[in-house]
């Protein structure tokens, strides 16, 4: 693969992996400039581009395999830190994605549609199946129970862009101090839970949330906690399951130590 890149990029780049899950993408350096190079990155990368939400795109190139490269610009600058999620800057960046028609009409355009929690649950249910991981642990027999249970609450929202993976390692601040929000291949049309019940539950302490919510604009918060609930536990039996399918038995164990401590905080609203 590293062949294919070098080929696109071409000659006198150095290219280093930049790390991410998928090994897919790279660093390119030649001379004084460099490139965030990655293969098949969403289409939708030009369009937020264009808005400032990823840094500037470059160059995008076909290859003969059919595989597709793109270049961005690279920003010196830092990752996020955790302490950096509680930024009013984070939740305006959410509030404009949320909020845009434009990003909700072109990711139509590429063709994606909108996914429900029926369609959600119907999916996850049938991973899991077909990973034996509802006999293998209790934990994750338990929380498909949640889902079930709770289904009817999740349903007749909103549907928007959502990031879907609002870890802080995506995050990035440049040196003059913009926010970026990077690696857009998980995006979805959803219920906007998705986005900020992930940066409540892992980066906002929980006696802020009602203020959180109420500078975001949410004024509904009937069985918004458990919706928001919902779609962790559904992120995390996402996760168990593509560790599973990898046969990390060690990133399983820590998704699975997550997924209890939610089941917990869900018998508790339910009791």
């Amino acid at each position: 693969m590293k062949e294919w890149l070098e080929k696109a990029v071409g000659k006198g780049w150095t290219l280093t992996p930049a790390g991410g899950l998928t090994g897919d993408a790279y660093i390119a350096t030649k001379d004084n400039h460099k490139l965030f190079v990655k293969r098949n990155s969403s289409p939708f990368l030009a369009v937020l581009s264009a808005v400032g939400i990823v840094p500037k795109l470059i160059w995008t190139k076909r290859m003969e395999n059919g595989d597709v490269i793109t270049a961005q610009e690279w920003l010196e600058g830092r990752d996020l830190t955790k302490e950096d999620m509680k930024s009013g800057q984070i939740m305006e960046l959410l509030k404009k994605i949320h909020h845009s028609p434009e990003l909700l009409h072109m990711l139509m355009r590429l063709g994606k549609k909108p996914v429900t929690s029926d369609q959600s649950l119907l999916e996850i249910e049938g991973r899991l199946v077909r990973l034996g991981l509802l006999e293998q642990y209790e934990e994750v027999a338990v929380a498909l129970n949640y889902l079930v249970k709770l289904l009817p609450i999740t349903r007749n929202q909103k549907l928007v862009v959502c990031h879907c993976d609002l870890n802080h390692n995506n995050l990035l601040m440049s040196e003059s101090g913009e926010i970026f929000l990077v690696d857009w291949d998980n995006a979805m049309i959803a219920d906007p839970v998705i986005d900020f019940g992930f940066l409540l539950k892992w980066y906002i302490p929980k006696e802020e949330w009602d203020e959180w919510l109420e500078k975001y604009g949410v004024t509904e918060h009937e069985y918004l906690y458990e919706r928001m609930h919902w779609y962790l536990l559904l992120n995390a039996l996402d996760y168990i399951s593509w560790h599973s399918e990898r046969h990390e038995a060690d990133k399983v164990k820590e998704r699975l130590e997550s997924l209890s401590e939610l089941n917990q905080f869900m018998e508790s609203m339910m009791n």
